[in-house]
């Protein structure tokens, strides 16, 4: 039977309910149905669609409420579509989808397999119908275009036509936040470094979404600033500034991060920035070691700073000065901290001062914090001498009374101060006039000229003593005889002869005045026969004896600032002779081929004299010495030779007598051979020997004669024996047989030339 159209099907008359009004005679959709199963092509229903929108009929229903289905962009959605038959016995036949009345979509029970499912250019091959586990079109790779509202019809083979209105909310997602500066520079990653205590500013910039999305800043989980979506953006991009003011420490490494959201169906857009921070040093401490340091002794002090970043500057300070010894630094950031390490050599003057220890940061204009060390610092004391305060020191006569004072500047305290006088220390004696008190004064009473010199007091204490520079203390003395003895001095008639007088004085003298006592009287020497050498207090008198009343004595006085010599300087004045021997000679260390000798010398006639030692031998002069002293030493004489000495002094009028001395020299003794050194030990060795076996031989000897005691009694030396060992011991003591170093002989010349 072949398929045609049925006229009561396409009748316009019918009343089919497209015009608004439905229809009375639910037989003729029915009829519609049975015709279009029997005669209908398979195509037919994808023709006929189109003219079915909205037709309805008293057996078809339609839901009044709007199902809301939510998809973001290039996600998937699930329009629901309830196909089940709500009659036992039923099916489901047809199932067509609408957009604004138009279809996009169908599904036919009766066409097996894929051609069962139609759909048009709007949803493609992204759409499909799907019954498990529950009946629903399900669109992929949803577009912005898909947002619409959706008409679901089913239709089943006996129940009535049922309608689902859905409404497809397509959502757009914002676009990923950027985060700027208040400078408009993008940040990634890390925002900063700010200032501690300063304000930075975020500022967060999202591009579309729809709906209009939500913009937040979190710190953490924390809400810190918000931008509802309420509010209208400008253009298409939504901005959130976030402002911190007065950052603080808390600040430094915290995240911050920026959202956008305008649905729960995709998770928000975020970025996150973590804020860095510059910081100021919040200690600084010197970690001094023990104290105290010492002058001259290299010291090394610490000094950490906390809590700088990036790590604080350390100085070191001195007297408002900056220390340019050695600094090295060691930066621990990881402990957010500054080490630093002072070398310097301590001096003096730093003693008492104040050693600071000053971290500051660069990026801060008040970020200065200081330590400060007061220094304890050893050094050596520091002697001052001065003479005391109303002493003039170019006016201490001999009998004044003299006082020191000694300064002491020293760190620990001196413990003692001890006073010097030409380098030789001073003991407290008040019986001699030397009082110390104090330690720090010392009084000198009734000073005389031998006290004057040079002055020094020296401080002690742990680090050391410390000597002060000489103090000269100048006792005004009249002029004395610098010798003490009586000098005589030989003048030849007619001859001039060189009188010096010479004297000891401060200030020096500066006059001169001599004096001739003799049978005639006293007569002063006329200025113009003497000379005068102030300076070195010396004044040399040319004197020429005319006759014999010229002889006597002379004597000068020297006149300083304090006053004329109290005692002349006295010479007496003889006529020149020839001088008188040397007597009481003597040899000592006598060898084989020297030796050194020794006399007192004589009178010398009042003249520059001078000595002669001649040694002699059976074949003539062996050696002469000349000398101004009595003392020659005497060289190359030769070994075991008798010689003869002969000794004289002699002056401008002639030789004194002779002295003579016989001596022999030591035998030359011969270098010894290794056979003798090897003898002299074996000998040695048996003399050890022999001294044990002596010792054995007297025990048994003296045991063996306690036992014969009675029987040995008429046992002894016979008198001859002993007067012949008498004999022999004076012998040897006699005085014929000693051989002494000096043989005396009469002053006569034994050779005559």
């Amino acid at each position: 039977m072949g398929r045609r159209r049925c006229p009561m099907l396409w009748d316009d008359d019918a009343d089919d309910g497209y015009g608004g009004h439905e229809t009375t005679n639910p037989q003729s959709w029915l009829r519609f149905y049975i015709a279009q199963a029997l005669y209908g092509p398979p195509l037919m229903w994808r023709q006929i669609l189109p003219l079915w929108q909205d037709r309805r009929s008293p057996l078809s229903a339609f839901t009044g409420t709007v199902t809301r289905v939510s998809s973001v962009v290039g996600g998937e959605a699930s329009l629901p579509c309830d196909s089940r038959p709500p009659i036992l016995n039923d099916s489901l036949l047809l199932v067509v989808w609408y957009r604004d009345d138009n279809p996009v979509y169908s599904y036919d029970t009766r066409i097996s397999g894929s051609a069962g499912h139609w759909s048009d250019d709007t949803f493609g091959d992204r759409a499909r119908w799907v019954n498990f586990p529950s009946s629903s079109l399900h669109v992929r790779d949803v577009q912005s275009e898909d947002r619409s509202i959706y008409r679901c019809r089913v239709d089943f083979h006996v129940s009535p036509t049922r309608n689902y209105r859905l409404a497809l909310d397509v959502i757009e997602l914002p676009s990923k936040p950027v985060i700027f500066d208040e400078f408009g520079k993008e940040i990634t990653g890390t925002a900063g470094p700010f200032n501690e205590g300063g304000d930075f500013k975020l500022i967060c910039s999202v591009n579309g979404g729809n709906p209009t999305p939500r913009v937040q800043w979190l710190n953490g989980e924390t809400v810190v600033s918000s931008l509802s979506a309420g509010e209208m953006p400008v253009g298409n991009t939504r901005s959130l500034t976030l402002l911190v003011r007065n950052a603080t420490r808390a600040h430094l490494f915290s995240v911050y991060t920026c959202t956008a959201d305008n649905t729960l169906l995709s998770p928000p857009q975020r970025v996150s920035v973590r804020v860095d921070l510059y910081l100021r040093p919040l200690s600084v401490k010197i970690l001094s070691r023990e104290q105290p340091l010492s002058v001259g002794r290299q010291a090394e002090v610490w000094c950490t700073s906390t809590g700088a970043r990036p790590p604080a500057v350390v100085t070191w300070w001195l007297g408002g000065k900056k220390l340019e010894s050695l600094t090295k630094q060691q930066n621990l950031e990881e402990r957010n901290d500054t080490q630093s390490l002072l070398k310097w050599t301590p001096s003096k003057e730093q003693n008492g001062k104040i050693l600071t220890c000053r971290a500051e940061h660069s990026k801060f204009n008040s970020s200065m914090i200081e330590s400060k060390l007061l220094l304890n610092i050893y050094y050596v004391p520091v002697a001052t001498m001065h003479l005391g305060a109303k002493m003039n020191p170019n006016d201490i006569e001999e009998g004044d009374d003299v006082y020191f004072g000694c300064e002491v500047d020293a760190n620990p305290p001196a413990y003692k101060v001890v006073w010097e006088h030409n380098g030789i220390l001073l003991q407290h004696n008040p019986a001699n006039g030397l009082i110390i008190t104090g330690n720090t004064n010392l009084a000198l009473r009734n000073v005389s000229r031998h006290q004057a010199g040079n002055y020094t007091c020296t401080a002690s204490n742990v680090e050391g003593d410390g000597k002060s520079l000489p103090v000269q203390m100048q006792v005004i003395y009249r002029p004395i005889c610098r010798s003490k003895d009586m000098e005589i001095i030989g003048a030849a008639l007619q001859e001039p002869t060189k009188v010096k007088c010479e004297v000891d004085a401060f200030p020096p003298p500066d006059t001169f005045e001599w004096t001739l006592n003799n049978s005639a009287g006293s007569i002063k020497v006329d200025p113009e026969r003497f000379n005068v050498n102030g300076q070195a207090g010396k004044s040399v008198l040319t004197y020429v004896p005319v006759s014999d009343t010229d002889y006597g004595k002379l004597s000068c006085r020297a006149t300083n600032l304090a006053g004329q010599q109290m005692l002349p300087c006295v010479y007496t004045i003889l006529p020149a002779t020839r001088p008188d021997p040397p007597s009481n000679c003597s040899v000592y260390n006598l060898t084989d081929d020297s030796l050194d000798l020794t006399c007192l010398a004589g009178y010398e006639g009042g003249l520059q004299c001078t000595y002669v030692a001649e040694v002699w031998a059976s074949e003539g002069l062996v050696t002469n010495s000349t000398n101004v002293a009595t003392v020659w030493n005497l060289r190359r004489l030769g070994a075991k030779r008798q010689l003869n000495i002969v000794v004289y002094a002699a002056n401008t009028r002639g030789r004194s007598e002779h002295v003579t001395l016989t001596v022999e020299t030591a035998p030359q003794l011969s270098p010894r051979t290794e056979a003798q050194e090897a003898w002299e030990v074996n000998w040695a060795v048996g003399g050890v020997l022999g001294a044990a076996l002596t010792v054995a031989i007297i025990l048994c000897l003296a045991l063996t004669a306690s036992r014969l005691r009675h029987s040995a009694r008429n046992y002894g030396v016979t008198v001859q024996s002993t007067k012949n060992q008498e004999v022999t011991l004076q012998k040897r003591c006699s005085p014929e047989d000693r051989n002494p170093d000096l043989i005396p002989l009469s002053k006569k010349r034994w050779y005559n030339k």
